[in-house]
């Protein structure tokens, strides 16, 4: 079975309720332990890579991180392919709850269109690279005018065998009430589908924005990657 059709049978009625409830959600799996093996080894090919960022320099946390270039790998950009017509109906229905414009269109190939006619043309998608006593501090990828509200991250290494700590982790802001935070220890060849920057939450005066922000905890042991895919190129 490919990834695409992995994703494509994913439990998309639940996966939308928990988005809706919490920003987040982990996906059964949807890459084998070979093409999680496959692609943290990619790490090591810098001609895949645009550029590479050592965290601790720029003070986002400890670690490091390389952006594909075009094109990407095969499998990369099938994942991106998959998950996008799933992502879509929340997007636009997070959209219409806060009073947005919805810009994307209905094929992922036609969003990047207009990404790049707006000077968002550099890849974003992402190998991420974890040793003991690494971390990444909460953030929210937005690289330009055009922003899609969903993103992923797929876990390559195995939670408790190839290292310890390392949890995904998302902070809410709620509105007038103090944060609130999430914990998830992502498994091997699973993702987090996760918001972007917000999500709706519904209140007596109608729906509001709650900005979220993500990062991963202090790695205790080992090593620990994963692929990130952002549904918006940047500037």
């Amino acid at each position: 079975m490919t990834a695409a059709k992995r994703v494509d049978g994913l439990d998309w009625a639940a996966m939308v309720d928990e988005v809706n409830a919490f920003g987040c959600a982990q996906t059964a799996q949807v890459l084998t332990a070979a093409e999680c093996g496959r692609m943290a080894k990619a790490y090591d090919d810098e001609r895949l890579f645009r550029s590479t960022i050592d965290m601790a320099r720029y003070r986002y946390g400890s670690g490091q991180y390389r952006y594909f270039d075009y094109p990407l790998p095969e499998l990369v950009g099938e994942l991106r392919e998959a998950f996008y017509p799933h992502l879509l109906p929340i997007a636009r229905d997070w959209a219409d709850k806060l009073r947005r414009p919805a810009p994307w269109p209905e094929t992922l190939d036609e969003w990047l269109e207009l990404c790049h006619r707006a000077g968002q043309t550099k890849a974003t998608a992402i190998l991420l690279r974890y040793g003991e006593g690494d971390w990444n501090a909460l953030h929210r990828d937005l690289y330009g005018d055009l922003v899609f509200p969903l993103q992923v991250v797929v876990g390559l290494d195995r939670p408790g065998v190839d290292h310890s700590g390392g949890e995904f982790l998302m902070v809410e802001q709620r509105p007038r009430a103090q944060s609130r935070g999430y914990s998830t220890t992502l498994e091997q060849g699973h993702a987090v589908v996760f918001t972007t920057r917000d999500r709706p939450v519904e209140s007596t005066r109608g729906w509001s924005a709650a900005p979220m922000r993500h990062g991963v905890s202090t790695l205790r042991t080992g090593q620990r990657r994963t692929l990130g895919l952002v549904f918006h190129d940047a500037a």
